[in-house]
């Protein structure tokens, strides 16, 4: 799948795992077994979601990330050579397996998971120096924070150093030094994980564009609080602007966050502004919960231009133009 030499070029520095997930009657308890259905194995990791998602949607998208030698390797192998994402910085070790998660889910849909990050836990600044090169050359470098924390501070660095738009997608969120928010230019916290990069309980009852401000004062540029059902917030030095969800079915919110993240790197690195780029990355995180499964949900260009361009004439469209068109 090659792209045009016109295609953005975005970097990844991030995270693979296969997610293994079975149903269950309920959660087990210490000594049970029990007999479940419906397994699923599946590709995972926010790095390589993201990578997927942001080739999908027409960028060259090249992955830094780190997989074992087993088996479950070539699930990673397979998928980017099958998306068209440039893994030839994604590197084998013999230290630790793949990266992998088991997830039980019950009948109300909760669920238990266990995660070994695995091969993933490598990562360090000296991975990361190692794309330099491609680093060098692309127009926006995202992380997650499924890598240590050296190896995205790294990642932000060295997008910084060259010029890049930098992403930082804290999930899954812990609390970070300051010095690492002044290479962010984008920071794009759930609202959960706003309040933990922050120290704080995950449901601190204060309010997110406060929280948000707060951030913005250790250093971040940027901050994009994404609220599910709600949209997302954007806080700038000249903005304060809330940007509405786009109405959709829900099947699975799992992908929503990597779709959002992906569609607003793409956007961003075609020259859009930043409301723009957020109203596309909404647009991406709906589309992501109308499919069962992250990878199956990560929407196609196509796609999601449509619902764009139908969420600027209904759901974004100023009041009065509604009123004419009810």
């Amino acid at each position: 799948m090659n792209k045009p030499d016109t295609a953005p070029k975005i970097t990844i520095v991030g995270s693979f795992a296969v997610g293994l997930t079975i149903r269950a009657p309920k959660l087990p308890i210490f000594g049970e077994t029990m007999l479940g259905t419906d397994f699923d194995m599946g590709a995972g990791g926010k790095g390589s979601n993201q990578a997927v998602a942001t080739s999908r949607l027409g960028a060259s998208s090249s992955l830094v990330a780190i997989i074992g030698t087993d088996k479950l390797a070539g699930i990673a192998t397979d998928l980017y050579a099958a998306e068209g994402v440039d893994a030839s910085l994604v590197t084998t070790r013999t230290e630790r397996a793949t990266g992998v998660g088991f997830i039980i889910l019950n009948d109300k849909g909760e669920n238990f998971i266990v995660l070994d990050m695995g091969a993933n836990e490598l990562m360090d600044a000296a991975v990361v120096d190692s794309a330099d090169q491609r680093i060098a050359q692309s127009d926006v470098v995202m992380t997650v924070l499924e890598v240590p924390t050296a190896a995205a501070a790294r990642a932000m660095e060295l997008g910084r150093k060259h010029g890049a738009r930098t992403i930082l997608n804290p999930a899954p969120a812990r609390q970070l030094p300051d010095a690492i928010f002044a290479n962010v230019d984008y920071l794009t916290p759930n609202e959960s994980e706003l309040r933990i990069l922050l120290g704080l309980p995950a449901d601190d009852p204060r309010s997110s564009r406060e929280l948000a401000g707060e951030l913005r004062r250790r250093g971040v540029r940027n901050v994009v609080v994404t609220l599910g059902r709600s949209g997302a917030l954007v806080l700038t030095d000249e903005l304060d602007v809330m940007v509405p969800a786009v109405p959709v079915d829900v099947v699975d919110t799992t992908g929503a966050g990597d779709a959002f993240n992906s569609g607003f790197a793409v956007a961003l690195a075609e020259g859009r502004d930043i409301v723009d780029a957020v109203r596309f990355g909404v647009v991406c995180g709906s589309i992501a919960c109308t499919r069962l499964g992250v990878i199956p949900g990560l929407p196609e260009r196509a796609q999601a231009d449509a619902l764009f361009a139908k969420a600027l004439e209904t759901t974004w469209a100023p009041k009065a133009k509604q009123k004419e068109t009810t």
